[in-house]
């Protein structure tokens, strides 16, 4: 998966991508996944689109 890494300022494929959650505003969990940038090994997050219940 895509995401932004702050330390190269360029967009980059995440390596070891897992995903996880987050604690987001009302204390609401907000699905992301959490990676490593290639270059520079910096810790990569990206924020996923919440997954709305079934009607």
């Amino acid at each position: 998966m895509e995401a932004y890494c702050v330390k190269c300022k360029a967009k980059r494929e995440m390596v070891d991508g897992k995903e996880t959650t987050m604690n987001g505003k009302g204390g609401k969990q907000r699905p992301i996944m959490k990676g490593k940038c290639p270059t520079c090994s910096t810790t990569m997050v990206r924020i996923l689109p919440s997954k709305k219940p079934a009607e």
